[in-house]
């Protein structure tokens, strides 16, 4: 008989144990339900700086360029350049074989003496036209210097014979670099001449390279995509001799100097009698009520515009907001919408448009 009371009161009381056990589990389940992402949390005040630009490709071209091509047929006499020197404005290049024409001219001459003794003033007159003409003949059997530049190419040697309008070499100017890009139609409003442009060439490893727009037309063009587009013309002044024309590049346009703000969730802001505060941590985890001056930055977020300081902890002063029908909380993540007036996140981030 003692024996089943003895077991009946430890049954008794690993059911008691049990049960005291579940309720604590309970208590214990609903408040770190009721804590999670609420009063508990502690949120950081951080900075993220955001541009206002256009995003812009393409490829880069040099100031001018003249393609050295033969005006006639005939053999190479004598060459004057090699790839690589740098020539000035009427420096000669090559030069073809020009025995007939100057034979053409020295007879047209000899006729002309002839004509003086004998013909007419009109017919002396037109005489002189003719020669003019033999002597620019004369003239296309060189190839000169458009303007100072850098032979980029070249291939002709002295004996090569050369038909009309063969290429033999390219001269570059490189004062300086341009590029006409797209700019869409959304964005041209935004242009300026005199604007900032960052470069960014793949074959240039020191950086981005500064240029400006030089211009842009008063009307937009439709490209055989169907868009509306500005062709926008960006200029490089005096660039590295590391770029060579016809790179590619990315970059941007920069509308405004980058704008960088202080943003924290709005969970760390609170309101008494319309004056904002929140709840800064020093680093024993007390808390102290500092009076900030804070304006809406997107639905999640709060942009500080004094009262507090970059990596400053803040303590939560209300529950996280409820979105969506699913219920689920916003846990921290980047900043929804943008700056007042618009932007690009920082890279790795979305880039909202403005």
């Amino acid at each position: 008989m003692k024996k089943r009371m003895k077991k009946r009161a430890k049954k008794i009381i690993v059911i008691a144990g049990i049960s005291a056990a579940l309720v604590l589990s309970l208590v214990i389940a609903r408040r770190i339900r009721n804590n999670q992402g609420g009063l508990d949390r502690v949120y950081t005040v951080r900075s993220e700086t955001y541009e206002n630009v256009i995003e812009i490709a393409g490829n880069i071209a040099a100031a001018q360029e003249q393609t050295l091509r033969a005006a006639g047929d005939g053999t190479v006499t004598a060459v004057y350049v090699v790839e690589g020197d740098t020539v000035e404005k009427g420096d000669l290049i090559l030069q073809l074989d020009d025995s007939e024409q100057r034979y053409n001219l020295e007879k047209h001459d000899f006729d002309m003496e002839q004509k003086r003794i004998t013909g007419a003033r009109l017919e002396l007159a037109l005489m002189e036209r003719q020669r003019y003409a033999l002597i620019q003949r004369i003239e296309d059997r060189n190839i000169t210097a458009a303007f100072s530049g850098l032979i980029a190419s070249f291939t002709a040697q002295t004996g090569d014979y050369l038909e009309a309008k063969d290429n033999v070499g390219v001269i570059v100017d490189r004062t300086y670099l341009h590029s006409t890009v797209e700019i869409v139609e959304t964005d041209a409003p935004k242009l300026r001449v005199g604007q900032k442009a960052l470069f960014s060439f793949p074959a240039y490893q020191k950086g981005t390279i500064e240029g400006f727009v030089e211009s842009f037309p008063a009307v937009a063009t439709v490209t055989s995509r169907g868009a509306a587009v500005v062709n926008a013309k960006i200029k490089i002044e005096n660039p590295p001799e590391e770029i060579l024309p016809n790179y590619s590049f990315t970059g941007r346009i920069e509308i405004s100097p980058p704008v960088t703000v202080l943003l924290v969730e709005r969970e760390a802001i609170g309101y008494e009698n319309g004056t904002a505060y929140a709840e800064r941590l020093d680093e024993n985890g007390r808390g102290e009520r500092v009076l900030v001056n804070v304006e809406p930055y997107g639905n999640s977020f709060i942009s500080v515009i004094s009262g507090l300081n970059e990596g400053d902890e803040l303590k939560a002063l209300r529950q996280p907001v409820v979105s969506g029908r699913g219920g689920g909380r916003r846990q921290g993540g980047g900043p929804q919408g943008g700056p007042p007036g618009g932007g690009r996140a920082p890279a790795g981030g979305a880039m909202p448009r403005f």
